[in-house]
């Protein structure tokens, strides 16, 4: 397969998934679509790993291997070397969302317990059992209503989509090496009767 066809291909692939990262990570500051205080809301929203680490340096490598990726065998062995570089920062942002998204699923949600005042009820060390596991322990947090599955929802989708993007990155750097050493494409010698 021509290696600027791959790169296309890529790119073309990461700009959806680009899309609906920034879209969950927004919903996340509109939990079960109320409006909260600024300091009510989750403290690993504030880290903008769907908007920016899922977002914007995905859409990044994602524009440049379109643009390396060429039409056939037309892309230069230049644009294939900035695609490597630009897919390490794709790779660098996915992995950045996966490992907010893994600490926003396993820390749970501010919420409030019935006293009013918002706290991290799941942050509790001693805890032998995680709240991911045990839907029991969901109906602690009263308010806004079902924002632990919210939470769990979105912090999902977020951790699935920086691993497929960090897994598409990596491929490309692997497939922008071959592209910069080996050429963009693998031409094919024609065969033919010279009588």
């Amino acid at each position: 397969m021509c290696t600027g066809k791959c790169a296309k291909f890529i790119g073309k692939a990461l700009f959806p998934l680009g899309i609906l990262a920034i879209v969950s990570h927004l919903l996340l500051y509109f939990p079960n679509g109320r409006i909260l205080e600024v300091d009510q809301i989750t403290d690993f929203v504030w880290y903008f790993h769907g908007i920016v680490g899922a977002g914007i340096l995905v859409f990044l490598p994602a524009f440049m291997m379109l643009g390396a990726g060429g039409e056939g065998c037309c892309a230069n062995r230049c644009g294939m070397l900035l695609s490597v570089l630009f897919s390490a920062l794709g790779a660098a942002g996915g992995a950045f969302c996966v490992v907010i998204s893994a600490m926003g699923l396993v820390k749970g949600p501010q919420c409030d317990t019935g006293n009013g005042v918002f706290e991290y009820p799941f942050r509790n060390e001693t805890e032998e059992e995680s709240y991911l596991f045990n839907q029991d322990l969901w109906s602690t947090c009263q308010y806004p209503e079902n924002i632990v599955l919210w939470n769990i929802v979105l912090f999902s989708i977020l951790l699935g989509i920086g691993a497929i993007e960090a897994v598409l990155c990596i491929i490309q750097v692997v497939n922008g090496l071959i592209g910069f050493v080996c050429g963009t494409c693998l031409r094919k010698r024609k065969v033919g009767n010279d009588s």
